[in-house]
């Protein structure tokens, strides 16, 4: 990252000397060359500074773009996760096994959605998804088909 501001940094500051120093030469006062360049260097290292930091806070906010992107990215991966191994587990049971249950997870929680051949079924649905690592809460909405 210190690469890209030295030429930055460098253009800024020739900038600023030059600037300042065709603006001392139109002047007729009191200030001697020498405390004029240092008030163009002054301001010229003032300019650097600024130019720095804006470089730094634009860096940080890109990385914590970057890093809010791949926290929902890993979130989206840890969903899908979950539904493959409840669609999994769902798919263990002799009851459950044969039925179309649409299993949907976002953030960790389960909607589980379709049909259940009785109660007993439809609540043994709730606790094989709640036992899938990564699942933080399940949302039954199987019906009872008799």
């Amino acid at each position: 990252m210190n690469t890209p501001r030295r030429p930055l940094a460098a253009t800024v500051i020739a900038a600023a000397v030059a600037a300042l120093a065709l603006t001392a030469c139109g002047r007729q006062d009191e200030q001697t060359a020498g405390e004029k360049l240092d008030s163009a260097t002054a301001a010229a290292g003032n300019a650097a500074e600024r130019a720095g930091n804006a470089i730094e806070n634009a860096a940080e906010r890109t990385g914590e773009a970057i890093g809010n992107a791949s926290e929902r990215a890993g979130a989206a991966i840890d969903d899908a996760t979950v539904t493959a191994r409840v669609n999994a587990e769902l798919a263990k049971d002799p009851d459950l096994s044969a039925l179309r249950i649409d299993v949907d997870t976002e953030s960790g929680r389960v909607v589980l959605k379709g049909s259940a051949p009785d109660v007993a079924a439809r609540e043994r649905a709730t606790q094989i998804a709640a036992r899938v690592d990564g699942v933080k809460g399940v949302d039954n909405r199987l019906e009872v088909k008799s």
